[in-house]
């Protein structure tokens, strides 16, 4: 388990259930405001971080996941999936490299089964992946002041998406994609033993702070996924946005590939991530992994579910590529829409065609009971 940040002992700190982290200060829907509109610092130090030195590291990992690695820049970043042999997601990376070295965040408790995954895919090359969480931290700074307050606390400011640059003392800041209506998010890798001094400078050089719940919030707006939230054992990439952010696919061999390639040649895939809009009646949010109901008939589940400081209560879910656009939704108990921007993409006559065909030839080859 990861050792409670100093964060928690600022004013109004309040953890999240069995949590290392604070989900707000008191104010969660101010404490978005100031993400959407100013610079929040949000503690995200219970994220798993793996570091992995060794001169075939690039290599080794462009062969084990779905992102083009081989020739990653020094200073650079990206997003990456490691997929099942049947193409499900079984963890999510944001990548680092820098220095020689490339580092790995992870969702929170997952870092010890990725860590056992690598080892076993070592064989003999020049890797060496540890799990570094003890030591160290990751600190977001997300809203469109944040550029202003990085160079008011003397600290370098990241230029393009997954851009790095090496912090004083060990650790680095990485531009992030934005969250919410284009709020600019950094992260901020520090030794653990200076997660409060980092936060102190930042806090003196403008930033206000925030609670996990408010990055949740923006995030969700933004349709960004979760792993392990919004993603279920069955979760394949080009189901959610990670087939954009997370998978080239345009590289050569990875486990999983030919599931990804099928389904982004041949059609849809079984279901699609869309932002549900929720009737907020209830007090109680419904918890990932909560059906979504069309009449009688279960059509999808919900992952991350938030109020959101304008959209109300809002919720990541993964449906069926049936469900229409104007369909009537229940989410335990509360009444849901799909969001209107979320339409499913229509299949243009080229795929419908190529869609016809293998059902063809999957009808020819099943034999008949």
């Amino acid at each position: 388990m990861t050792t409670p940040s100093p964060l928690l002992s600022r004013p109004g700190a309040v953890p999240a259930e069995a949590g290392s982290v604070p989900v707000h200060y008191g104010s969660p829907l101010r404490e978005q405001r100031e993400l959407a509109e100013g610079a929040g610092l949000v503690d995200r130090s219970d994220r798993d971080v793996l570091v992995i030195p060794g001169a075939d590291r690039l290599t080794w990992l462009h062969s084990l996941t779905s992102q083009h690695l081989d020739r990653l820049a020094d200073g650079t970043g990206a997003e990456a999936l490691v997929l099942s042999p049947q193409g499900h997601v079984e963890h999510h990376l944001v990548l680092t490299d820098l220095g020689g070295t490339t580092w790995a965040d992870v969702e929170p408790g997952t870092g010890q089964e990725l860590q056992t995954f690598l080892d076993r895919m070592r064989f003999m090359l020049r890797v060496e992946p540890a799990l570094v969480t003890a030591d160290w931290a990751l600190l977001s700074l997300a809203g469109p002041r944040s550029d202003d307050v990085l160079a008011a606390a003397g600290l370098p400011v990241p230029a393009a998406p997954y851009a790095v640059l090496a912090l004083d003392g060990g650790g680095w800041v990485r531009r992030m994609p934005p969250i919410g209506d284009g709020s600019a998010v950094v992260d901020l890798l520090v030794p653990r033993t200076d997660v409060a001094a980092r936060a102190d400078a930042l806090l003196a050089a403008g930033a206000a702070l925030a609670g996990l719940d408010a990055f949740e919030a923006l995030r969700v707006e933004a349709r960004r996924p979760r792993f392990g939230v919004d993603s279920d054992h069955r979760t394949i990439p080009n189901e959610t946005g990670w087939l954009t952010s997370a998978v080239h696919l345009d590289k050569g061999c990875y486990r999983g590939q030919e599931t990804v390639a099928r389904v982004h040649n041949l059609g849809r895939p079984p279901r699609r991530l869309v932002l549900l809009h929720l009737d907020g009646l209830s007090e109680q949010l419904p918890a990932p992994g909560t059906p979504v109901l069309a009449g009688a008939r279960e059509v999808g589940r919900v992952g991350t579910v938030v109020r959101h400081h304008d959209l109300g209560v809002v919720a990541l879910a993964l449906v069926k590529q049936s469900v229409k656009q104007d369909a009537e939704l229940m989410v335990g108990g509360a009444q849901a829409a799909i969001d209107p921007d979320d339409a499913p993409v229509a299949v243009d006559d080229t795929l419908a065609a190529a869609r016809e065909r293998v059902k063809a030839v999957r009808s020819a080859t099943i034999p008949r009971a």
